[in-house]
């Protein structure tokens, strides 16, 4: 059974830092391009970061560059989202996904809420 478990949202001040968490189980991990994306209420879901296993490379929409930071641990079959410097406009339900071209399929997680507000 495929199974993204995304945890590590919650409430923040403006200018503060979360972590969130994405545990994997199921599928090939390592054969899985992995991202973060985030859905604000009323807006289309867009994508946050994504990184490669094979290459680690690692991708960012303009919004959060310089500010969130992905990184995955293949021993945990896990990915993980930095998140510093955090503004209300981050607020959004984080859904980790994972995408593969060689199995031609695509996986996400249930979503973990970020509120930014003082």
């Amino acid at each position: 059974q495929v199974r993204l478990v995304e945890s590590g949202g919650g409430l923040v001040q403006p200018g503060g830092s979360l972590r969130l968490s994405c545990a994997a189980s199921g599928f090939p991990f390592g054969s899985y391009a992995m991202s973060w994306y985030r859905q604000a209420p009323g807006k289309e879901r867009e994508l946050v970061a994504t990184i490669i296993s094979t290459t680690g490379r690692r991708n960012y929409a303009d919004s959060v560059k310089g500010r969130f930071t992905i990184s995955r641990d293949e021993a945990k079959d896990s990915v993980y989202l930095q998140m510093n410097s955090l503004k209300p406009e981050d607020t959004a339900v984080y859904y980790c996904n994972g995408r593969s071209r060689v199995f031609d399929n695509e996986y996400w997680g249930q979503g973990t809420q970020v509120t930014v507000s003082s």
